[in-house]
């Protein structure tokens, strides 16, 4: 059975993961991780997010996959008999001078994505080296995939959804260039998301414009269009590469035999990590209940990845280079703060609510909190005072029947279809 393995940048986020049915959930570790500008994991709530995961017989993996100097490396070394002690799954690494200090606290090796492997011939050396697992290279296609996965002593990683960085494995100095941050050190800043002006082209057409048509493998496309700006500049977004989603190829990712399938987004929501994760599940454990001969996609799973935070999507490296440039989030959806719970009678399974908006019979709402993590639920009853209302108004408290076990103070948001 195939491993899903979900983002967590914090406690929300960790236990949608969780609730959504992942398999395995990586965080990162405050500062040696490529996401240390995000919220991370403290030493001292590792401990109780690995209790946390356990209790789900689901697996955690600690990042620690930053450029590191001699003295990052003993300080890491000096926590890791603690990491050991607190029965942490693995530790995901892209410097090898970790490698024997892990290996002595008996703790898993993974290999980061930041190693950019490529070949089979890699993994065999990581092998003598005492490392169990290793992810594979973005710019990798599927048939690349298939042949190293076939042909490797260790367990294989890919990544199946989630955010595409414009670089080779994130090996990027823009964000060092313009900021003075730098990626390889976990302070991204992305411009490479930026708006890009050209404001010195000898242009006179007022209509947006494209560079030359390209062919590459049977498609046509531009790789870049120059919008004209109110201020007679032109802009593009030609560095921002569309998100990756695989969730149409669920048949071939597991004909791969990779061992685990990992869904990109510590930055993201916990809304962003609960729907990911069960809908890449869903699909999962329909492919392994019916096989190759009666699995069917279902479109349902498409609509509800287009709900969350995207910047459109493509299929990456796996069938061919990518292309296709986002200029920003390309959801249907947005989300609005709403309400929050402020009691919650477990009998009935009802939730009290205070309302910082207007709620309409029909609304989707997100309920979110620290332990609840984070679930949508169409709303089809609700009270006020007891009795049956189709509007509740802002300011007004609103008892609803809950599907799922919620707390007080969690945060109630609703769930906005934008008009495009």
């Amino acid at each position: 059975m195939v491993e899903l393995l979900a983002p967590a940048g914090d406690f929300k986020s960790l236990n949608a993961a969780l609730n959504s049915g992942a398999d395995a959930v990586y965080l990162g570790l405050s500062k040696w991780n490529m996401r240390s500008t995000s919220k991370n994991f403290s030493m001292e709530n590792i401990e109780e997010a690995i209790k946390i995961a356990h209790d789900y017989d689901s697996k955690i993996y600690l990042t620690t996959n930053t450029i590191l100097k001699d003295e990052d490396i003993e300080k890491i070394a000096k926590l890791l008999p603690k990491l050991n002690d607190y029965d942490l799954d693995a530790l995901i690494i892209s410097d090898l001078g970790l490698i024997d200090s892990v290996n002595e606290n008996s703790l898993d090796i993974h290999i980061s994505i930041q190693e950019n492997i490529t070949n089979s011939y890699t993994l065999n050396i990581l092998k003598k080296l005492g490392v169990k697992r290793a992810i594979l290279s973005r710019e990798l296609s599927l048939s690349d995939i298939k042949e190293i996965a076939k042909k490797s002593p260790i367990e294989t990683e890919i990544f199946i959804h989630g955010a595409m960085c414009m670089a080779i494995s994130g090996r990027c100095f823009l964000s060092s260039y313009f900021h003075k941050k730098s990626a390889n050190c976990g302070e991204c800043l992305q411009p490479c998301r930026y708006d890009w002006n050209f404001s010195k082209l000898d242009i006179d057409s007022n209509e947006n414009l494209t560079n030359n048509m390209h062919k590459f493998d049977g498609f046509e496309f531009n790789e870049f269009i120059l919008e004209k700006s109110v201020d007679e500049t032109y802009k593009s977004h030609f560095l921002s590469p569309y998100d990756l989603s695989m969730i149409e190829h669920i048949p071939e990712l597991m004909k791969s035999k990779v061992d685990s399938f990992k869904i990109e987004g510590r930055r993201r929501s916990a809304d962003y990590v609960s729907i990911v994760t069960e809908t890449y599940r869903e699909a999962i454990d329909n492919y392994m209940s019916f096989g190759k001969n009666s699995y069917k996609f279902n479109e349902k799973w498409d609509e509800n990845l287009k709900k969350v935070f995207n910047r459109g999507y493509d299929t990456g490296f796996y069938f061919n280079s990518p292309f296709k440039t986002s200029n920003n989030n390309k959801s249907k959806y947005f989300k609005k703060d709403i309400g929050i719970v402020v009691n919650y009678y477990s009998k009935i399974s009802v939730a009290e609510i205070k309302l910082f908006d207007d709620l309409v019979i029909g609304d989707e709402i997100i309920i979110q909190g620290n332990t609840t993590g984070s679930f949508n639920q169409i709303l089809n009853s609700m009270k006020v005072n007891g009795k049956p209302v189709k509007i509740a108004k802002k300011g007004m408290n609103v008892t609803i029947k809950i599907d799922n076990f919620v707390r007080k103070n969690d945060n109630i948001y609703k769930l906005i279809k934008k008009n495009i």
